[in-house]
């Protein structure tokens, strides 16, 4: 592996040696900070300032990295954990530099720095990372090697730096030295995660754990288990895990239950976002985003989700600035619980992975005590069997674009579940195939444009119809008062046509937009097979 990170050297005032990083000392009084006081006092050279003694410590104890316009110090000898040098105060179950120059300056000389040298300490340190500093990648929870693209990492979020090498095959547990593997930032949701055990009975036994604790019934156990997979693969479009079922069907329990296997004790479903302004920043500072309780789906929020599982970034004004920006990138792994989320819009439903959960006996019932206490008993073993079955799955994942010959929307979710079905003798890929073409019939079924169509097809006399917009609206506009879901101008209904599309390919109805001309833009409509709308 190549090293990716450099070190910045400043020269000390003539005559000044520099501060040394010795062992921690037996009296405060007697170390390198101290001694290099005292001198400073000998007439020897210029006095180096508070400031100076914090900006030399803070450079020789960490290394400068750039990402996205912010810059990170990490330790020069200790775990790859990237602190942005702009945070002021703990986050994500480690402490800022500041914190750590302030701690540092302390156990030194045995004095409290000054907070206005140590702000013009990390301010020099941020002017040398914007020129200086090269940029790398900094990641959150999951990232690729930044060798073998086959290989990835899984951060457990403790402050030892601690992290998981997903191999083909393997995986072990280790703390990549600076410059030879991931660097982790971490935010305050980043939950830290047990030490994976191995089972001896293998994948099988340790997410059997989580199969005894769960609601899930076959064949919604396996899907979830294929989600969890998708959740170790960074860069990778998702389906989103939407629960629904009866209240009391433990919709909630179960989602946290899978959220925290990927994102610790800290993850949790919480409500809806008030605007995508609101649902980016969450999106950006955890690995996970569980929504609860979703009742209905408006369109901002619906293309929101689309973005989030498939890829996103946000920019913005940054505050007490006149033309800088700042920007959030994301693509996170999603979950929705919910009793009906009613009409989706076409392109959501493409993404969507439904688990329907059913009413649990009265006597089966556990208490939420006894749940979580066995689930964080058993959360290392359960993680341990992931990262089993993960390794096994990544040795096959090469041999999947060869094989597969059918590809839905997200090929790379495709490809994931032919390579669990080759590891486990599963049938993952024909449920998720299934279950698609179910949700697309509900969608087309809850659609008034695309029922009109439907029946339309099923009754006419030609195999080809090419119209405009216009014409199309009279066509199929139905007899009485419009539903409320029509339409209301042709431009509309051209949007809306575009948009069901490829769901209305699926029954035989293939909608192609033509090139405008004098009368309008229009569309040629080809019914490749006979359509039914009781189909």
């Amino acid at each position: 592996m190549t090293d990716l990170t450099t070190r910045v050297t400043l020269p000390l005032p003539a005559g000044e040696p520099r501060p040394a990083r010795p062992a921690p000392p037996a009296e405060p009084d007697q170390t390198a900070a101290a001694a290099a006081e005292e001198q400073q006092g000998t007439g020897r050279g210029p006095k180096m300032s508070q400031a100076d003694v914090l900006l030399h410590m803070g450079m020789d104890e960490y290394v400068l990295v750039r990402c996205d316009q912010t810059a990170y110090a990490v330790p020069a000898e200790g775990p790859p954990i990237a602190r942005p040098l702009r945070a002021a105060g703990g986050f994500g179950g480690t402490v800022s530099l500041r914190q750590l120059l302030n701690r540092s300056y302390v156990l030194r000389t045995g004095r409290a720095p000054s907070q206005g040298c140590l702000t013009d300490a990390i301010a020099s340190m941020a002017s040398i990372a914007a020129v200086d500093a090269p940029d790398q990648p900094v990641h959150l929870r999951i990232a690729p090697d930044p060798v073998d693209k086959q290989a990835t990492w899984l951060d457990l979020g403790r402050p030892d730096g601690l992290s998981v090498c997903i191999e083909p095959g393997t995986w072990s547990v280790t703390t990549p030295p600076v410059g030879e593997g991931p660097l982790w930032r971490r935010t305050r949701l980043t939950g830290e995660l047990p030490l994976p055990e191995r089972d001896p009975g293998g994948w099988q036994a340790g997410l059997g754990q989580l199969r005894e604790l769960s609601a899930l019934a076959e064949p919604s156990w396996r899907m979830a288990v294929a989600w969890l997979l998708a959740g170790l693969r960074p860069n990778m479009p998702r389906p989103i895990a939407y629960f629904n079922g009866e209240r009391g069907t433990a919709k909630t329990t179960t989602a946290r239950q899978l959220l925290r296997v990927l994102d610790g004790i800290r993850a949790e479903v919480r409500n809806v976002p008030r605007s995508e302004d609101d649902g980016a920043v969450a999106a950006s500072a955890g690995w996970t985003m569980g929504l609860d309780n979703i009742a209905g789906i408006p369109q901002w929020l619906s293309d929101f989700l689309c973005r989030t599982v498939t890829g996103a970034s946000v920019a913005k004004r940054e505050m007490y600035t006149d033309d800088d920006v700042t920007s959030w990138a994301y693509q996170r792994p999603v979950l929705l619980t919910g009793i009906d989320v009613g009409a989706l819009q076409p392109d959501l439903a493409e993404r969507l992975l439904p688990f329907t959960l059913e009413a649990i006996d009265s006597k089966a019932r556990r208490s939420e005590h006894d749940l979580w206490h066995r689930y964080q008993a058993a959360h290392g073993g359960i993680l341990g069997g992931l990262l089993d079955l993960a390794a096994e799955v990544w040795a096959r994942l090469p041999d999947a674009a060869a094989q597969l010959g059918h590809r839905p929307r997200m090929a790379d979710w495709a490809e994931l579940l032919w390579a669990l079905d080759a590891v486990t003798g599963w049938d993952t890929l024909a449920t998720y195939t299934g279950a698609q073409e179910e949700i697309t019939d509900d969608v087309l079924d809850a659609d008034p444009v695309a029922t009109a169509l439907t029946r339309w097809a099923s009754t006419a006399g030609t195999t080809q119809w090419q119209a405009t917009t216009g014409q199309i609206d009279t066509t199929l506009r139905p007899p009485g008062p419009l539903p409320d879901a029509w339409p209301k101008t042709t431009a509309l209904l051209s949007a809306r046509l575009t948009s069901l599309a490829p769901a209305l390919r699926q029954r035989g109805i293939d909608i192609r937009k033509l090139p405008r001309t004098g009368s309008g833009r229009g569309f040629r409509i080809t019914l490749e097979r006979a359509a039914d709308p009781s189909t």
